[in-house]
């Protein structure tokens, strides 16, 4: 750990990074003329080291990672709908990084603790702890008294109602509308709402658990799920591979099984089930090509969990179950796209991980890299054209309408809610600087170093500047006449986009930018475009490039030539909403409250009802979200509250 932190730190420094700053020795001064010269430009560069935050330090955990890391946890947890409560005890096997003996310190959030036990192996006696100052975005930090050489921690506790990581829903919000449904979500820091651990992306862990149940539901997690397990009310899991904390999930619900190949396979209620597996079906071969470029999957098995729409996410990358919204259910397998984002995690994101929510775009920009790799693979260079596409202009939508400060691939997030983390610019600005590389050393030789890359940090989470140092020790030193040191600063550490860097365009887009001209010039009727063969992608693309404001008569021409407001693909529902709210669309209005009440995937939720309060219609925006947010996530809650109300109360 010592040795890769210095390389880095010498890496950063001989590149004089601007934007970055790694942990390292005070630099030597002995030889230096103490002149008022070097003084000044000491205090300038030591001013300018505070000012950056520390690589490799995680500011939005308040765990004394430096004095322990845990290694393993046992959890024992009893689901109880009625009090909306998980309940039970968790272990942790921890490991002593120093010879003192200070105390033990956890994160939790919201979560009553009953008693702590603590000793080696199984001998364990209760010790003195206490839970200290609540934090916003930090929680509470829950402080443990270790006896002289112990290792092992049991923690009896129970969860809050309202915890910011779990998510109850009554029987009339799910599918069957039968029974319960309870899901976790953990990233970035809501681990600690629903287990007390070191919950940051650098501490890497096993876990086995025993999770309790209501007889009728199934249980499902992030490990080793057997779908053929009897309904008795009691499973048991295991996670063999190290994670990070924010990868830990639990569902439980009614819940049935199918098959879609060797290694995958679906969960879902039984009115969603065949579906989901119809349109899913292509995941083994995603999983299969995956593997042949970028080296073998290290997870056993790859299924999908379909959720109910509260989801907040459009999927989670949760390790062997990825989580996944019924929004993208499409009938066409338009919206796979997401499928292969969360398979791509595999290798990006679950196997090397962001060592903190700064290092985002090390998960995000290479998922988002290897997506739209997979979709070539699998359904051709078109697709694969048009998903790059869409995806440069949604960055550019992002660039437009954020400040210089987040617009940085290593973002400051001191202080802030890591949340804020999650825009366009670690997806597609970390994906269009991959593309970049890719171009400037051609496909074969840029495959050959992901390989190679995801193998030399397997199972380890890294940051920014490991990034970077292991980059000068094979592209930018075997490419030197290709590759630039300051241009790749330039990419991470600055905001916007280099001059110069690619932009990704597809002919079946750029064939409708003169057909939506025509109309919007009258030159032609909405009813004799040639829709016939568009693809989702165009769709969006054509709505998406209309202008902010239309007549009443173009906006219904539009609605009665292709039916927009009863579009049953979300993304394309999606679009035109946003139109029919910034030109109060009062026909689209009821399907604009049924989309905003039905839906909790935050993607579509958020930009919608901001759109409603910059056009003046934020009581209307207020009404439908008091009616909504039963059903929505905390997360969902959390952020939208904030767009509706302000910053306060939200």
């Amino acid at each position: 750990m010592m040795s890769r932190l210095l390389f880095t730190s010498l890496f950063v420094g001989a590149l004089a990074l601007a934007g970055g700053c790694a942990k390292s020795e005070p630099p030597n001064t002995s030889d230096r003329a103490d002149s008022p010269a070097s003084t000044a430009a000491d205090a300038d560069s030591q001013h300018a080291s505070a000012a950056m935050p520390e690589s490799g330090v995680d500011y939005h955990s308040l765990a004394n990672t430096g004095d322990y890391r845990v290694q393993h946890l046992d959890l024992d947890l009893t689901v109880d709908f009625e009090r909306k409560v998980l309940e039970g005890e968790a272990v942790l096997q921890v490991e002593r990084l120093t010879d003192e003996n200070p105390p033990l310190v956890l994160d939790t959030r919201d979560l009553e603790i009953e008693q702590v036990k603590a000793g080696q192996g199984g001998d364990m006696a209760p010790v003195k702890f206490r839970l200290g100052e609540k934090d916003s975005h930090l929680g509470t930090p829950l402080e443990i008294q270790l006896p002289q050489g112990a290792t092992s921690v049991s923690i009896a506790y129970r969860t809050s109602p309202g915890a910011s990581g779990v998510q109850w829903l009554e029987p009339r919000q799910t599918a069957g509308k039968k029974h319960p449904f309870l899901f976790t979500q953990a990233q970035p820091t809501h681990a600690r709402s629903f287990v007390p651990l070191q919950d940051s992306p650098q501490v890497r862990i096993t876990y086995k658990a025993t999770i309790r149940t209501p007889k009728a539901l199934r249980a499902v997690m992030s490990a080793n799920n057997d779908p053929k397990a009897e309904k008795d009310g009691v499973y048991e899991f295991e996670m063999p591979q190290p994670i990070p904390s924010y990868l830990i999930a639990l569902a439980v619900g009614d819940l049935e099984f199918k098959p879609m190949g060797e290694r995958t396979g679906v969960y879902a209620e039984k009115v969603l089930l065949d579906a989901a597996a119809k349109e899913f079906e292509d995941t083994e071969s995603m999983l299969e090509a995956t593997e042949k470029v970028y080296g073998p999957y290290r997870w056993d098995r790859y299924d999908l969990l379909i959720l109910p729409p509260s989801f907040p996410f459009g999927g989670m990358e949760n390790p062997r179950l990825s989580f996944i919204t019924p929004t993208v259910i499409a009938g066409d397998k338009s919206l796979v796209a997401l499928i292969a984002h969360e398979l791509a995690h595999s290798w990006s994101g679950n196997l090397v991980t962001n060592a903190s929510w700064r290092d985002l775009w090390l998960n995000e920009g290479f998922t988002t890299y290897l997506t739209n790799r997979i979709m070539q693979l699998i359904y051709g260079d078109e697709r694969y054209r048009m998903e790059m596409a869409l995806g440069y202009d949604d960055l550019q939508a992002d660039l437009a309408d954020r400040p210089d400060k987040d617009e940085i691939m290593a973002i400051d997030l001191r202080g802030r809610d890591p949340d804020e983390a999650f825009s366009n610019i670690p997806y597609e600005k970390g994906s269009l600087f991959l593309y970049e590389l890719e171009q400037k050393v051609g496909r074969e030789n840029f495959d050959r170093f992901l390989l190679d890359y995801f193998n030399h940090f397997s199972f380890q989470s890294i940051t920014t500047e490991d990034f970077l140092a292991y980059l000068e020790k094979t592209l930018l030193k075997q490419y030197p006449d290709k590759l630039d040191a300051a241009r790749v600063r330039q990419w991470i550490y600055e905001p916007g986009i280099p001059e110069g860097a690619p932009h990704p365009m597809s002919d079946a887009f750029s064939k409708l930018d003169p057909v939506r001209q025509q109309w919007l010039d009258g030159k032609i009727r909405a009813g004799d475009i040639d829709t016939q063969g568009w693809t989702f992608h165009q769709w969006k693309y054509f709505l998406d490039g209309m202008p902010e404001k239309l007549s009443a008569e173009q906006l219904k021409e539009l609605d009665a030539a292709f039916g927009l407001t009863e579009s049953k693909n979300n993304e394309v529902a999606f679009s035109w909403l946003m139109i029919a709210v910034r030109n109060d669309y009062q026909p689209a209005y009821a399907r604009l409250e049924s989309f905003l009440t039905g839906i909790g995937r935050n993607k579509f939720v958020r930009p919608l009802y901001r759109a409603m309060v910059e056009t003046g219609k934020k009581d209307e925006a207020a009404r439908i979200f008091e009616n909504a947010k039963a059903g929505y996530h905390p997360l969902t809650v959390k952020v939208n509250s904030r767009v509706i109300y302000g910053d306060e109360q939200g």
